[in-house]
């Protein structure tokens, strides 16, 4: 009894983590959708799923099984079968039909038949699965409200029913190749089907079975044809994206005529389960396939070659046209308003001034630099890292500013090796901390950034104050953590000690309870959950804490912008991340070389509290028919994008990579005209611009100017564009960010008749400069390294004026100074200590006014005041300061301190009032 007691333990254990292993993620997932309040869009993808499952599954099934059992009926009875030699298993003497039969004799014939069907349904519904958002669109898709050109059909036919038609035709064949198979596999076994050396037949039986697949297949066939006419709309000559001349005149007639051959087909092999004879089932083949690689290869190709090449122009016009027309829509390029730009030569220092926001806002960080100097000055310990350097607009002190900004993150693996700990890295050290934020054109004296924010916990100088900065979830963040625990989390240090704190917000997963972290135990494969005496009744796990992870896993089906964004609204921290709806299945629209798309929409846009990980999902683009169509779908999902809270609408920006892709299109498909667009004569590409010694294209940026004909500076991202192998600049594209002018495009396009010199012109003026390039090489010998920043296209009123930040860093040292501005206008180019300066040089305006003596260093300020003994203290004074300056740059934080103690006696005795006063 005992030993029969521990074996039915056993059992009973080993079964639950059979269970548990088999439902541990559909646990988690629905114990997660739980807590962030989404359990509506968990059961509705997880319902999508099981039943495409279940349907794919089911008919896969039951149609191999039918094939098989029906191939098993019919075949030849085979005699008694011997016992299976396994010494000629071994030798190969025994053939496998003969090893098959016998397992046959073995195993019941239906079970096997079953299990094989089964097995293969199996793998074949898992791997159509991942379609279940294609079939949801199918049967709730929303009309676009535009026809084909070619059809007539709404374009949301090509949307949302023609991906799924594909599908299904695509699972269709599949089944009746692995139908065929199956079939022949059993008639092989009971020898209704023999090739060998020396005989070769198939019986009357297996040929009537094969027809009547056959014959399904063709009728398949003959709608894969029907849909190949719509695909047509996605082809490309290199002349024509869609249906072309030879397109719409010979492939579609061709396509019906092999419709017609492939139903003629079909009706031959289902009349051979009469005949009973290979030669119609052959025939048939022929008939299909030779006619389809005659037809469908060969005489486009000819007709191509020697009726359109000739008259190309003059024939594929109306088709180019079309290209042109839905390109434009499938981008939302057919919203940009093209203006002229006189690119003139009249700014004036008198002009600048009047433009001061934009002069004020002009970038002079470039983010890796400004990464490295953060990274020194602000990282504060190792565990903290700033991922990246976000550029965004805020009103602080009445004034409309740009800044950059940086969330402080904490990255448990960062932490010492002997403190890599599981409490360190799961209870302990679980959140990071605030953020660092810059004006985007001012430095100290020294070079360094000012902060409007600054320091654990976040102290704001100028800039918005933070309530509650601990960032839970952000960028950075991949590993889960145990909040709510018995111990208080570290939450900052603080000089020699720590702060603790605990987490009060309402975020993560309940785990107290012994199932939830036998659960998680298994779910994270750790057993430390299960054992660790800090959870209790009250803990929280968090997970899926990445801002990309948390968005994909609530809403798959959306396409993510690779740059989510920190923002500071009302004390507390959110991020924002842009999504897109997108699609293959645009008529005629130009796909991109690397996408797989050919139409986006900036649809969604995903707010995410840094504190509590709520996720919030609003609709930017209300007309887009895939987002309108996922609406349908995920009702409860959704919001408008008036329910944003009015502050976070103030920081919504043109997303970067739906301006780069409409940009990339834009530069050929602003030719409007067909016969342009034909000759190529005019497309445009990215400016080149030198890196680092190597050559790259500009990227997009965003800017705060006063767009020409407009009252105000706004928020907008834009870049520039030159002719094809050409440096001249011909416009300039941009894209609005601030209200109620959001999301429109503009190109500014300069006289063709007009000079107009690109960033790389520029570039080539800079290093033509004697002045300038004898300063870069002086300082490139004496220690340093002179590391050149983006140039910068800004245009002011009808003008263009170029800015270039240049950097200093030592080259034992991680801290890059601002020490220069380069200014160009015109074939002038200018260097100067600040961006003022560089200007007065460039317009020969009134020179900066000096900075007032408060903001000197201590030595400068006691050695103009003082004379004698106290000047040479002033002096040693000085030289300790200067000292700790570049103690500060190398990143020797030993030798900084040392200096800084070297200084403070020599400011306390200058402090003393002097007996002869």
């Amino acid at each position: 009894m005992p030993r029969r007691g521990i074996t039915v333990a056993v059992i009973v254990i080993v079964a639950c983590f059979v269970v548990l292993g088999l439902t541990s993620g559909f646990l988690v997932d629905w114990a997660w959708f739980s807590a962030i309040g989404y359990l509506e869009a968990f059961w509705t993808i997880l319902g999508g799923k099981a039943i495409l499952f279940f349907v794919i599954f089911a008919g896969s099934a039951i149609l191999l099984w039918v094939n098989a059992f029906l191939a098993y009926r019919f075949a030849r009875p085979r005699g008694h079968v011997r016992r299976i030699d396994f010494e000629q298993m071994a030798s190969g003497v025994q053939t496998l039909p003969e090893l098959l039969a016998q397992m046959g004799q073995r195993l019941p014939w239906r079970l096997l038949i079953a299990g094989v069907a089964g097995v293969l349904a199996i793998l074949i519904a898992a791997g159509e699965v991942s379609n279940w958002d294609l079939f949801l669109r199918f049967f709730y898709q929303v009309p676009y409200g535009q026809s084909d050109p070619q059809y007539g059909k709404d374009i949301g036919f090509y949307l949302f029913s023609l991906p799924a038609y594909v599908v299904l035709k695509d699972w269709l064949l599949l089944l009746l190749f692995l139908s065929f198979l199956v079939a022949g596999a059993v008639y092989w076994v009971h020898g209704d089907i023999e090739f060998n050396e020396q005989h070769r037949s198939i019986s009357p039986m297996a040929i009537a079975h094969g027809s009547a697949l056959l014959g399904l297949f063709f009728a398949v066939k003959a709608w894969s044809y029907g849909l190949d006419r719509f695909l047509l709309l996605y082809g490309d000559n290199g002349v024509v994206v869609g249906a072309s001349y030879t397109d719409t005149h010979i492939a579609l007639p061709v396509l019906w005529l092999l419709i017609g051959l492939s139903i003629i087909a079909a009706l031959a092999c289902w009349a051979n389960l009469r005949v009973r004879t290979y030669r119609l089932p052959v025939a048939g083949l022929v008939l299909v396939f030779g006619s389809s690689l005659v037809l469908a290869l060969v005489v486009p190709a000819l007709f191509q070659l020697l009726f359109v090449k000739p008259n190309e122009l003059q024939l594929e016009k109306p088709y180019i046209q079309r290209n042109i027309d839905l390109t434009q829509q499938a981008y939302n390029l057919h919203q940009i308003s093209v203006k002229p730009f006189p690119a003139e030569q009249s700014l004036t220092f008198q002009k600048l001034q009047a433009n001061q926001a934009t002069i004020d806002n002009i970038r002079l960080w470039d983010w890796q630099p400004l990464m490295d100097t953060y990274a020194q000055l602000q990282e504060i310990r190792t565990y903290y890292k700033f991922h990246d350097v976000d550029v965004d607009r805020y009103r602080l002190d009445g004034a409309y500013q740009g800044v950059t900004l940086s969330a402080r993150e904490l990255q448990p693996a960062l932490l010492p090796p002997n403190a890599q700990t599981w409490v360190n890295r799961h209870v302990l050290f679980t959140h990071g901390n605030g953020a660092v934020m810059s004006p985007l054109a001012r430095k100290t004296e020294e070079g360094l950034p000012i902060f409007y924010l600054q320091d654990i916990p976040p102290v704001a100088t100028g800039g918005p104050p933070i309530d509650e900065p601990r960032i839970y979830f952000g960028e950075e963040t991949d590993t889960y953590v145990i909040v709510k625990g018995s111990t208080p989390e570290f939450d900052y240090p603080k000089g020699t000690d720590n702060v603790y704190a605990t987490y009060a917000g309402a975020g993560g997963v309940a785990v107290g309870g012994i199932a939830r972290r036998a659960l998680f135990a298994w779910y994270f494969k750790d057993p430390n959950l299960l054992l660790t005496s800090y959870i209790t009744g009250d803990s929280r796990v968090m997970f899926r804490r990445t801002i990309r992870d948390r968005v994909r896993t609530i809403a798959p089906f959306l396409r993510l912008d690779r740059d989510p964004y920190l923002v500071i609204s009302e004390g507390r921290l959110f991020w924002m991340q842009d999504a897109y709806t997108t699609s293959r299945y645009f008529p005629y629209a130009q796909r991109l070389p690397g996408l797989e798309l050919n139409y986006i929409r900036n649809a969604v846009k995903v707010v995410i509290d840094a504190y509590n990980g709520t996720v919030n999902f609003y609709v930017a683009d209300p007309s887009d028919p895939i987002a309108a169509t996922y609406q349908r779908i995920f009702p409860a999902l959704f919001k408008p994008l008036t329910a944003m809270p009015q502050d976070l609408q103030k920081h919504i920006r043109y997303p970067e990579d739906l301006f780069f892709i409409q940009a990339q299109v834009y530069r050929t498909y602003h030719m409007k005209s067909a016969e342009v667009f034909y000759n190529r004569e005019d497309l445009w590409q990215f400016p080149r611009q030198p890196t680092g010694g190597d050559e790259a294209t500009m990227a997009p940026y965003y800017i705060i100017v006063r767009l020409p004909g407009e009252p105000q500076a706004e928020f907008l991202q834009m870049l520039p564009m030159v002719p094809s192998q050409r440096q001249n600049m011909i416009a300039w594209l941009a894209a609005r960010s601030d209200p109620p002018d959001y999301g429109k495009l503009i190109v500014y396009e300069f006289p063709k008749d007009k000079l107009v010199y690109g960033p790389f012109q520029i570039e080539a003026l800079i290093n033509q400069n004697t002045v300038i390039s004898q300063q870069l090489s002086l300082w490139n010998q004496m220690g340093s390294r002179v590391i050149r920043g983006n140039l910068l296209v800004i245009p002011i009123e009808n003008s263009i004026l170029y800015v270039s930040p240049l950097y200093l860093r030592a080259e034992s040292g991680q801290l890059p100074e601002l020490k220069r501005v380069i200014a160009a206008y015109g074939d002038r180019v200018v260097m100067d200590e600040t961006l003022a300066g560089a200007l007065a040089a460039l317009f020969k305006g009134p020179a900066p006014a000096a900075p007032p003596a408060t903001s000197a260093s201590p030595g400068e300020s006691a050695k103009t005041a003082l004379a004698g003994p106290e000047a040479d203290r002033a002096r040693e004074a000085l030289s300790h300061y200067n000292g700790a300056i570049q103690q500060l740059k190398s990143g020797n934080w030993a030798g900084f301190g040392a200096e800084l103690d070297a200084l403070r006696p020599l400011l306390e005795e200058m402090s003393q009032p002097s007996a002869g006063r």
